[in-house]
């Protein structure tokens, strides 16, 4: 077995070692130890560590190295420092800049109990040295690539701010409690007819506003954090000197902006004028009324009319009856294009309006299910008159002459580029059927179809069970999108 001296193998070894009490006094070191620190063993064996190699103990250096040492002493296990700035002193006596690598290793007796610390330093001021040349040659290209990216961003704000000022919609940006202008774009000046806006608060720039109780909207966007939503509000603006104020409807948002300690620090305003929008539709509203009241002057003078003229024809009491209410469910439809403004309107609701119109009460015993497809005007004026002939029908002969008969009116629509539309007229648990409208007039206005081109299709059978009207037409291009599917249930 071969033993050998630990002690003459450190000696010798390149590697710097120094062991210390348990009061941190030097009380042996290696010759590696003496070069790296410039010092001699009669200077360093039998002094405190922070004697033999002084250091301000404010200095990070200085706390690293005693903490290390101390929880050695407090854990009896080793502590490691990865890297730790201790100046040293030359023999001239001035302080050199060196950098360290240590490992604290406790050294207990035969009996367990700590003894020694046994401190292993490598010198890493080159290393280090090299590192921060590196860095400091990375810190130039980053900071190269910094300035490229400024001048970037230069650039981008630059577009940024000519979008703003030429938005379509107007923009302007309140600072503070007062509420201060710091930014508006060409459209809010052009709205509120003023351009000294910058650095004025709301009161004063705009003390109109004010009067309006839009400062009071102001204060609790900023107080709640929570957005305000104008949707066509009525806004009163002194846009000339001396003139009377302007009313105009404006769509907007105050909207509270945040810093980056998230506290609210402005408010965003951003809209668009509408006011010419309003206006038209309020003038195409007086028109439909306009035009909704002559159209039912007329049809009060048309029946009127057919009134006199059917008192002279002996017996034509049925066919007054009949004539005046085709032209209540005229009227109907007429009243469901007008609540349209004459656009598309929905089957579901077209039907449902001119069954209410014929069967009364009777609606209940209806059940509408089908995708809630939009017909043109002319179309849906061509369905309630067929829903009001095969309502006249089902109360004279069909489903709803009894107290137990059901008409269930179903419809779908294609996928394709024609839309084929097809409606199903249902009757069940009426009297026995017979085809006893087989030539009439209704039955020919049923037969005409949806479509005015005569290209739909119309196919009515006379089972015993109950009639069965099936309608089919092309919709082409719609002129409202098509929503989900519905059940309606009168």
């Amino acid at each position: 077995m071969v033993t050998l001296d630990f002690q003459a193998l450190f000696s010798r070894s390149p590697n710097p070692y120094v062991v210390l009490d348990l009061d941190l006094t030097i009380v042996w070191a290696n010759d590696a130890y003496l070069r790296v620190t410039a010092r001699s063993r009669d200077e360093i064996l039998g002094c405190k560590m922070f004697e033999a190699f002084p250091a301000d103990p404010a200095s990070e250096g200085f706390r690293l190295l005693e903490r290390s040492l101390q929880r050695v002493l407090a854990t009896g296990e080793a502590d490691e420092i990865a890297i730790i700035r201790y100046d040293i002193r030359r023999p001239d006596r001035t302080m050199e800049t060196r950098y360290w690598s240590a490992t604290h290793t406790p050294l207990p007796d035969q009996a367990g109990v700590l003894r020694y610390i046994l401190q292993h330093t490598v010198d890493v001021t080159e290393l280090h040295n090299l590192r921060r040349g590196r860095d400091e040659a990375g810190l130039m290209r980053r900071a190269n690539a910094v300035q490229d990216r400024n001048r970037d961003l230069a650039a981008e704000s630059r577009r940024l701010l000519d979008f703003f000022a030429h938005a379509p919609g107007f923009v302007a940006l309140l600072d503070g409690p007062e509420h201060r202008f710091t930014m508006a774009n060409n459209a809010y000046r052009e709205l509120v007819g003023r351009s000294d806006l910058i650095g004025k608060p709301v009161s004063e720039a705009l003390p109109e506003v004010m009067d309006q109780g839009f400062g009071d909207v102001l204060d609790q966007v900023r107080r709640s954090g929570k957005p305000f939503f104008g949707r066509r509000m009525r806004v009163l603006l002194q846009r000339s000197p001396g003139k009377s104020a302007a009313a105009l409807f404006l769509n907007f948002i105050f909207q509270p902006v945040r810093d980056t300690n998230e506290r609210i620090s402005g408010i965003i305003i951003q809209g668009y004028d509408v006011t010419e929008e309003v206006e038209y539709e309020e003038r195409q509203a007086l028109l439909i009324g306009e035009l909704n009241h002559r159209v039912k002057n007329t049809l009060a003078v048309v029946q009127g009319l057919a009134g006199q003229s059917f008192r002279a024809v002996p017996g034509a009491a049925s066919a007054q009856a009949i004539f005046e209410a085709r032209l209540k469910a005229l009227a109907a439809a007429h009243s469901l294009l007008t609540d349209a403004h004459w656009g598309s309107t929905l089957v579901a609701e077209t039907i449902r309006r001119s069954a209410e119109a014929t069967a009364g009460e009777a609606i209940t015993r209806f059940t509408l299910n089908g995708p809630d497809v939009a017909l043109a005007p002319q179309m849906a004026v061509s369905l309630a008159m067929i829903v009001h002939e095969l309502c006249t029908n089902a109360l004279k002969y069909g489903a709803l002459s009894n107290d137990e008969g059901r008409v269930a009116i179903t419809w779908s629509i294609s996928d394709d580029a024609d839309r084929e539309f097809s409606l199903t007229w249902q009757e069940r648990e009426g009297p026995s059927v017979t085809p006893a409208m087989a030539n009439g007039f209704g039955t020919r206005l049923i037969r005409r179809g949806l479509s005015a081109d005569g290209s739909g299709e119309v196919q009515m059978d006379f089972a015993p069970a109950g009639l069965t009207c099936m309608i089919a037409a092309r919709l082409g291009h719609p002129d409202a999108p098509a929503f989900a599917n519905t059940s309606l249930h009168p």
